[in-house]
């Protein structure tokens, strides 16, 4: 285990006594820092076992139900701009990596009995650990038995010294996709974009729509809090399309929170009756600046065949009569994991259900078998199947019902994804990135790029960097300088990820760290974080 200062960590069996905390100071980011921490296991090996009941969970803030909680997975950076790697030859730890990877991925698991000790576990499955000589395969934190720090650099990475240099400092780099919804712990509310665009307002129940997707960039060791239009949260709480001194935040960790430090050494936290998202007067974290990142759901609009957008204006019939977008015509789209099919959720967190004789209304608050639907991808439209084994069509009075045997028009939905106006994909290997010497687009880098989406009658257009489009090449090669854009469509197959197929109806996969447009399947390869 680790607390809230440095030590030294190896991979390894950890006894219940290795104990070992780590403390993730912004030394390593800025000037003005104060130390700060977390604990965790300093060695790699099996997960400790120290009780017998299972309460490694880790705890959930209340929420309304609809999100969880991100995993907190990060790569700790030292002093020389290198990253803390597992290596599976001898569960050894060194720091010479120069980007962050699969290897440089680490897991914070906190203790449930000491909300101030945390273990940190490799992509091995082991945890960190350190000895009782301070030598290590090599990582960075200070051992709560012994209370040595943990430093060093390339392989000379030891847990020996007794106070902390910039040896010991390690900057903090989360692995997470950077797209999320902010929860304010103390207000248990969430952060979006006011409805005049002036500020990040912490006052919402529910994180809808496109103005609660938040993006988090990191820029010289430093984060950058991204609305959904583009412009960076100052310590002031004004919005702004650059990014300056005043828009970096250095990241620390307290009770498995997050908290957000200015260049003032001051804390992001709400303010006021709308929770204005600013910098305060606290130069430690309270519970008042302390949030959780949760994983940020594709939320869509339908469209029937009657050109009318599916609705719920009119109580919890769903009826599709509405020309216009907004958030009673917005639905947010859950993948069960285990079935693969689709569950609708309101605004309200009502479910789509199944009632008698194929009528669909939102009278559901649990997930059944009767809130599910097997999605159907058929370019630009797709298809819902209800539990019943009939597909949903619309009658000539807009209301949707379960009664179809087989797909024609009245069956067939327009679906549109509604809150990524910026794009970020992470594959198996990496994100999509533009190569540096070509048109074409990397597919393994520890870096991304932001793309912009536009939706064309159910299908999308990605547009790059100098605003060229995406396309497939003859050689099956997806290119980023496209004078015209090629069409695209989305299939959210699993949880999290989406599969995209190309107009030549092949899927986007990374092959040899090259983005390609000939997958025949959508497969492992060809699934993408968004």
């Amino acid at each position: 285990m680790w607390n809230y200062s440095f030590a030294t960590v190896n991979l390894a069996q950890p006894p219940s006594h290795n104990n070992i905390w780590l403390a993730i100071d912004s030394r390593c980011c800025a000037n003005d820092s104060e130390s700060y921490g977390t604990s965790a296991d300093d060695d790699i090996a099996p997960r400790p076992q120290r009780r017998a009941d299972d309460a490694w969970d880790r705890v959930r803030m209340p929420t309304n139900g609809t999100n969880r909680p991100l995993k907190l997975q990060f790569g700790l950076i030292n002093h020389e701009s290198c990253y803390l790697t597992a290596e599976a030859f001898g569960f050894k730890v060194n720091a010479s990596a120069p980007s962050l990877k699969r290897k440089q991925v680490w897991t914070l698991e906190q203790d449930s009995q000491d909300p101030q000790v945390v273990y940190f576990r490799s992509h091995l499955g082991r945890y960190l650990a350190s000895d009782k000589d301070g030598k290590t395969g090599r990582w960075a934190l200070q051992s709560e038995p012994y209370l040595r720090f943990f430093g060093g650099s390339r392989d000379y990475l030891s847990c020996f010294t007794q106070g902390i240099t910039e040896a010991e400092l390690w900057a903090v780099h989360l692995a997470l996709h950077p797209q999320a919804n902010l929860l304010s712990v103390a207000r248990k509310r969430y952060a979006h974009l006011s409805p005049d665009d002036s500020e990040i307002a912490v006052d919402r129940n529910i994180p809808w729509g496109v103005a609660a997707l938040l993006t988090l960039v990191y820029l010289d060791g430093k984060y950058r809090l991204k609305t959904c239009d583009s412009r960076y949260l100052g310590n002031d709480g004004k919005l702004s399309a650059e990014s300056g001194r005043d828009t970096g935040y250095t990241l620390e960790l307290k009770c498995g929170k997050l908290a957000f430090k200015d260049c003032e050494g001051k804390y992001l936290s709400p303010m006021g009756p709308t929770g204005t998202l600013r910098s305060g007067r606290c130069s430690k974290p309270g519970k008042d600046e302390l949030f959780d990142l949760e994983e940020s759901h594709p939320q869509v609009v339908l469209m029937a065949a009657n050109s009318k957008y599916v609705s719920i204006r009119q109580g919890v019939s769903i009826l599709a009569n509405q020309e216009d977008e907004t958030d009673l015509e917005t639905f947010q789209m859950e993948i069960d994991k285990e079935s693969r099919k689709c569950l609708f959720r309101t605004n309200e967190g009502k479910y789509w259900a199944l009632e008698a004789h194929g009528g669909i209304q939102t009278t559901a608050t649990e997930r059944s078998a009767n809130t599910m639907f097997a999605v159907e991808w058929m370019g630009r439209r797709v298809a819902l199947q209800a539990s019943n084994g009939k597909y949903i069509c619309t009658k000539k009075n807009g209301q949707l019902a379960a009664v179809s045997d087989s797909v024609g028009e009245d069956e067939k939905l327009v679906l549109k994804l509604i809150n990524r106006p910026m794009l970020i994909l992470r594959g198996e290997n990496g994100f999509i990135c533009h190569h540096k010497n070509s048109n074409t687009l990397d597919a393994n880098r520890s870096v991304y790029d932001i793309f912009t989406l536009h939706f064309s009658d159910g299908a999308y257009h990605i547009k790059g960097v100098g605003g060229r489009f995406w396309y497939v090449n003859s050689s099956g090669l997806v290119c980023s300088d496209g004078e015209t854009p090629d069409d695209f469509s989305f299939e959210f197959l699993e949880h999290g990820r989406i599969s995209i197929r190309c107009k030549n109806g092949r899927y986007l996969r990374g092959q040899g760290g090259t983005l390609k447009g000939d997958g025949a399947t959508p497969d492992s390869s060809a699934l993408w974080e968004y």
